[in-house]
């Protein structure tokens, strides 16, 4: 059977269907008969989870160094405590319930005594509880932690998909992305182009979990079941989207510079660490964009300066003196961490978001500053800041900086020479962007939210995909007017939104005096072709 959806990333997928599992928050208390039985069922699902977190922590150790595999470590110690174990098979045989309400229950108590606790590192141990409790209840349950069942790629089938779950996910699993909610500016659709997988959303799939599926990720396809001439067809296209990928592959190491001599940066945007393999792979100049918010995502705590510092440090020494761009924290809206414990908003995309937590909360922003300018000292680091829309916030923002750094000047710390720039993704930003350009070293424009918030149309809303229009002329003017300004202040000018990788508008953005375009690292070598046919001469 076939079912239509909206595209998000081109491509052909062949594989089995699976359903994104989400643990059942609710746990029941269930009677039970047999209290040796639970007991047992119990102690097969704890060493089940420590089988889990010691692989994670392997898996941490080689891709984001010793500081952030550590809490797998301790995750693993809090799973052998005897008090905790007792406790639970205890709860089981005294009370004959079952193993998961037991899990459940024993979680929280100890939770709470933590919490409760006078010291700030054992009250911060509460959540570290509540995580190792949720595993166990999830192995208990048959739901498998981060998501995807078995070691075979699936095309993985969800309502939606949230940034915190979507940080979790075993990348080297998924084959494709088909959802039934979202937009093309969702953070799955944002995934599924940095991985360079095709994806459809607004598909209102059946139950097919364990069936064989095919995405057409060029026309927004999914076949359930398909025949074997549509197998055979399929496999087909696929083998020619190989043929051009290879052929793309050609022009690594090559300039990207057009017909006339003209050279651009083309950079690579990416959510973590994990995602420099692909920048590599796609032989991006830099990396544009480092939404370093993925690391507050999916984690039960805000990430210590160590933690920061180590994911930091070693995207700087993987890309051996390519700039790095790192965007600071930018929660808030649809990206949201329990621990930040942000109000409900009648309108978050236009509320308590991004720059305006950092200058309000201080404490949070000095971490994170302080981890980006010790790991500059290994790299080629630069910073910019979200959601600016005045002067004052970047004189703001300059004073915390020089704070930050004279710490570390008294604490005897190097850094390294780090160049300060802003988003230009909201109107205000555009209008003032001359005299933004004489407090900064560059601007990165974000399409996406600029287009958003220009046109009065929330991204996220499905309902608008036809009328959220980034080709809009009064989105253009405003790139047009950003560069020529930001030109005036002695700043360069760079495109950090989805439009940089419509290649249907490179010429357009070289003409206006663009210098960098930053996309996702499955669209480098798309970009550098397009730059590299183009005459700015006639």
């Amino acid at each position: 059977m076939e079912y239509q959806g909206k595209s998000v990333f081109g491509g052909i997928a062949i594989g089995p269907l699976q359903e994104y599992h989400k643990s059942d928050s609710l746990v029941k208390r269930v009677k039970i008969d047999n209290a040796d039985a639970e007991t047992d069922r119990f102690t097969a699902a704890r060493d089940e989870a420590l089988s889990q977190l010691q692989g994670l922590h392997d898996k941490a150790l080689r891709e984001v160094g010793e500081a952030n595999a550590e809490i797998f470590e301790a995750h693993q110690l809090m799973l052998q405590d005897e008090g905790f174990i007792d406790a639970i098979t205890n709860m089981i045989r005294s009370q004959n319930v079952n193993a998961e309400f037991a899990v459940a229950s024993q979680g929280d108590n100890f939770a709470r005594m933590f919490a409760d606790m006078d010291d700030d590192y054992m009250r911060a141990r509460a959540a570290d509880i509540k995580d190792v409790s949720n595993r166990v209840i999830s192995i208990l349950q048959g739901v498998p932690q981060g998501g995807i069942s078995g070691d075979e790629p699936v095309i993985l089938l969800a309502d939606d998909l949230a940034p915190s779950e979507t940080v979790q996910l075993d990348k080297s699993k998924v084959l494709s992305f088909v959802t039934r909610h979202g937009s093309t500016n969702s953070h799955t659709a944002i995934l599924a182009r940095t991985m360079g997988i095709p994806a459809i959303i607004g598909l209102d799939y059946p139950n097919a979990d364990g069936h064989t599926g095919i995405v057409d990720g060029y026309k927004g396809i999914l076949i359930i079941d398909p025949t074997d001439e549509e197998l055979s067809l399929y496999r087909k296209k696929q083998a020619e989207d190989a043929e051009k990928k290879r052929l793309l592959l050609e022009l690594k190491g090559k300039e990207n510079v057009t017909l006339d001599g003209r050279k651009i940066n083309i950079f690579a945007n990416i959510g973590g660490v994990g995602d420099v393999a692909s920048v590599l792979a796609n032989d991006a100049g830099g990396i544009g964009l480092f939404r370093s918010e993925f690391l507050y995502l999916g984690v039960d705590d805000y990430p210590s300066e160590e933690t920061q510092f180590m994911a930091y440090k070693t995207v700087a020494e993987t890309m051996a003196g390519k700039k790095v761009i790192i965007r600071t924290l930018d929660i808030g809206a649809d990206k949201k961490a329990d621990y930040f414990h942000l109000d409900k908003e009648e309108n978050p995309a236009l509320g308590y978001r991004a720059i305006r937590i950092c200058l309000d909360r201080p404490e949070v922003f000095r971490t994170q500053l302080r981890a980006i300018y010790r790991a500059s000292y290994y790299g080629n680091i630069s910073i910019m800041f979200p959601m600016i829309i005045s002067v004052d916030e970047v004189k703001s923002i300059k004073k915390i900086v020089d704070g930050v750094k004279a710490e570390l000047d008294g604490q005897k710390i190097p850094y390294g020479d780090v160049e300060l720039g802003i988003m230009i993704e909201t109107p205000a930003a555009v209008m003032m962007s001359r005299e933004l350009a004489d407090e900064v070293d560059f601007f990165s424009i974000g399409t996406n939210d600029l287009t958003q918030y220009t046109l009065a149309c929330d991204r996220q809303n499905p309902k608008l995909e036809g009328i959220n229009d980034p080709h809009h002329p009064a989105v253009l003017r405003e790139i047009e007017m950003t560069i020529k300004n930001g030109h005036a202040g002695g700043a360069w000018v760079g495109i950090c939104g989805e439009l940089g990788a419509d290649t249907s508008l490179t010429e357009t953005f070289l003409r206006m005096g663009l210098d960098e375009l930053s996309v996702s690292p499955g669209r480098v070598l798309s970009v550098r072709n397009a730059v590299r046919n183009i005459d700015l001469s006639k």
